[in-house]
């Protein structure tokens, strides 16, 4: 595997806490803020972290179908994708002697518009399944971390 590090790479992004738990985000040219809502401590100046999960997802599902929907020349005019996270409570484990297992759970909706037949929106459903950060999320994940 051939990895790099720096502001080179398009994947690569910085996040900065100085107080609070606002981060100023960077990637590439663009700045812009996560934070947690007020109820919970934060100070409600931008998406938290699992809204931008979610955000990342709709965005690689849209692109994903856009592109395709284009390469086959169909008429597809406007994507929508809603999307919910929830940590569900794991039933196959309700007599656990560990602690409570759960699982987290992405509901995505996407919404059509355009003169598409039930196959073509078949297709595209299959299609949403392989959009590459979907594919990141359902698979396995290995993150390494260094203290500097």
């Amino acid at each position: 595997m051939n990895v790099h590090a720096g502001s080179s790479n398009p994947g690569f992004v910085t996040v900065v806490s100085e107080s609070g738990l606002t981060q100023e985000i960077t990637s590439g040219p663009f700045r812009f803020r996560a934070d947690e809502p007020v109820e919970v401590g934060g100070g409600g100046a931008g998406p938290s972290p699992y809204e931008l999960l979610l955000a990342s997802l709709g965005a690689c599902t849209s692109m994903t179908l856009r592109l395709y929907a284009t390469r086959k020349g169909w008429s597809l005019e406007r994507i929508t994708v809603r999307l919910r996270h929830y940590r569900v409570h794991a039933q196959d484990c309700v007599g656990c002697e560990t602690k409570l297992a759960f699982v987290d759970r992405i509901d995505r909706e996407i919404e059509l518009a355009g003169e598409l037949s039930e196959q073509q929106k078949g297709r595209l459903h299959t299609i949403a399944e392989k959009c590459p950060v979907h594919r990141t999320l359902t698979s396995r994940i290995e993150i390494r971390t260094s203290i500097l």
